[in-house]
C-alpha cells in the first residue's frame, strides 16, 4: 500500500514539474495563438474564395458577356463557393453564393438545398435581416419556379417570414400575391401587389395583377 502511495505521489509530482515548465515557457498561450492563427488564415483564404466567386458570378451575370461563357463562368464561381465553404462551413453568404451560381446553370433543386443551408440555424446568424429577407424570397421563387402546386404553401412562409424581418422588396409582395392567386384567396393577393405597388409604384407586374384582380 505504501508503494502506490509512494507511486501515486511521484506521478503527482512529474505531473506538477510539466505542468509548471509548460506555463514558465508559455506554452498554453503560444498553442492558442498557433491555433487562432490558423483559424484567422482559414478565415480569410475562405473570404478570398467568396469574392472570386462573386465576381465571376457577377461576370456570369453581365448582359456584355457571350451567352457560351454564362454557364463556364457560374460553374467556377460555384467551385468557388465550395471552396469557401470547406474552410469555412457556417458561412451563409457563401452558401448563397452557390445557390445563386447553381441556378444560373439550371440546377434548381440544388440551389434549394443550398439556400436552405443558408438559412439553418448555425449559419443564418451571420446575415443581417436584408439579407436573410433576401435569401427567403429567393428560397421562394426557387420553390414556386421549382412546383407551384406543392411548394406554394412552404413559398408562403418564406415570403411572410421575409415581409416580418422587415425587407421592403416589391418582389417579396408580387411572388405572394402570385402565391395568394394560386390559392384562390383573391383578397390576401390583392393586399400584396398593393404593397408592391407602395414599395415600386412603377411596377407593371402589380398594377396589371391589380387590374386583372378587381375586374374580375
Amino acid at each position: 500500500m505504501e508503494m502506490v502511495n509512494d507511486i501515486a505521489i511521484q506521478v503527482g509530482m512529474i505531473l506538477f514539474t510539466v505542468l509548471m515548465f509548460l506555463y514558465m515557457n508559455d506554452v498554453p498561450r503560444k498553442i492558442t495563438d498557433k491555433i487562432r492563427l490558423r483559424l484567422n488564415r482559414a478565415n480569410i483564404a475562405a473570404k478570398r474564395h467568396f469574392v472570386h466567386g462573386a465576381q465571376l458570378l457577377d461576370q456570369a451575370r453581365s448582359p456584355n458577356t457571350p451567352s457560351s461563357k454564362v454557364l463556364s463562368l457560374a460553374k467556377t464561381a460555384a467551385e468557388e463557393a465550395d471552396k469557401a465553404l470547406s474552410l469555412d462551413p457556417k458561412d451563409a453568404a457563401s452558401h448563397i453564393l452557390k445557390a445563386l451560381a447553381l441556378d444560373l446553370q439550371g440546377f434548381r433543386i440544388s440551389a434549394l438545398d443550398s439556400l436552405d443551408a443558408a438559412l439553418s440555424p448555425l449559419a443564418v446568424k451571420s446575415l443581417s435581416d436584408d439579407e436573410r429577407g433576401d435569401a427567403l424570397i429567393k428560397r421562394a421563387q426557387l420553390k414556386i419556379g421549382l412546383d407551384k402546386a406543392g411548394r406554394v404553401d412552404s413559398a408562403v412562409a418564406d415570403l411572410v417570414e421575409a415581409v416580418r424581418v422587415g425587407c421592403e422588396n416589391y418582389r417579396a409582395y408580387c411572388l405572394l400575391g402570385e402565391c395568394y392567386e394560386t390559392k384562390e384567396m383573391k383578397e390576401e393577393a390583392t393586399k400584396a401587389y398593393q404593397e408592391a405597388v407602395r414599395i415600386q409604384p412603377d411596377s407593371a407586374l402589380a398594377r396589371d395583377a391589380l387590374d386583372r384582380l378587381i375586374s374580375g
